[in-house]
Formats: C-alpha cells, sequence, structure tokens
C-alpha cells in the first residue's frame, strides 16, 4: 500500500505534466500568455488535489488486487 506521501509526490508529478500541457492548450486556443498562465495556476491546485483523493480512494477499492500469499512464518505461526 502506498503512503500518503508517495501518493502526494504522484500527484504533484502528474499534475506538472498537465498543467504543462493545459497551459500549452490554452495559449493556442486564447492567444494569451496571462490567461493561459491563469488557467493552469488554477487546474493545478484542483486538479492535485482531486488525484490525491482519487488515489486514497482507489487503494480502498480491492477490485483487480491480487491477494499476496502469506508464508507459515510470516503469518506468525511457527514452522
Amino acid at each position: 500500500m502506498d503512503t500518503h506521501s508517495r501518493s502526494f509526490a504522484k500527484a504533484l508529478s502528474w499534475r506538472a505534466t498537465g498543467t504543462i500541457d493545459t497551459m500549452i492548450i490554452s495559449l493556442v486556443v486564447t492567444g494569451s500568455v496571462k490567461l493561459a498562465a491563469a488557467i493552469g495556476a488554477t487546474e493545478v491546485v484542483t486538479k492535485s488535489l482531486l488525484y490525491y483523493l482519487h488515489e486514497r480512494a482507489w487503494l480502498k477499492i480491492p477490485y483487480g488486487r491480487k491477494t499476496a500469499f502469506l508464508a507459515p512464518s510470516a503469518a506468525g505461526r511457527p514452522d
């Protein structure tokens, strides 16, 4: 299971990539560097939070996970 700090770091790295993409698209569509930067600044905050919450929610969902087999000694039982 990932720690909260790992999920947060993943959210930040992904948002940096996504924000650059959003700012480029915004610049192409609007032609305004100022507006593109404002859009990018807004979405980096909201989407980072949403990604973090999404990541943490999926850690609670068992769908698609394989359960690890614990050897008897790993489970606290004597060999």
